[in-house]
């Protein structure tokens, strides 16, 4: 199967997300690339679950954002000062197609690290 049809495969895969996977995934069999897909899409979040995720924080539960994409210490910084006070969660707001970015990217590298151990033992 080709490479690029299992990344468009991807639900809410951006371009700038598709050009990443796909340097990633250069010298990748079929199979490698088929397992990679399948764990990578598993672990990843769309950039509208990020922005639901920031919008949380103007209903009370502010840093669910920073929770789950593996920043902790912002999150509860943010959930003990009202997303410091409401100023970090607008700048989230503006930024959340980044934090899904950055987010994706440590998981993309993560999973292909993993399938390349599993398949070079």
């Amino acid at each position: 199967m080709n490479l690029h049809n299992l990344l468009y495969g991807i639900r809410g895969i951006t371009p700038e997300e598709f050009q990443f996977l796909s340097q990633l995934t250069t010298g990748m069999t079929d199979e490698q690339a088929q397992r990679f897909v399948m764990l990578y899409s598993g672990k990843r979040f769309s950039t509208d679950t990020v922005l639901l995720f920031t919008l949380l924080g103007f209903i009370g539960v502010a840093g669910v954002q920073r929770f789950a994409t593996r920043q902790i210490g912002m999150g509860i910084l943010y959930f003990f000062t009202a997303g410091l006070c409401f100023i970090g969660t607008i700048v989230d707001l503006i930024n959340y197609r980044s934090i899904a970015n950055d987010f994706n990217q440590t998981v993309a590298v993560e999973s292909a690290q993993m399938i390349k151990m599993v398949y070079n033992r």
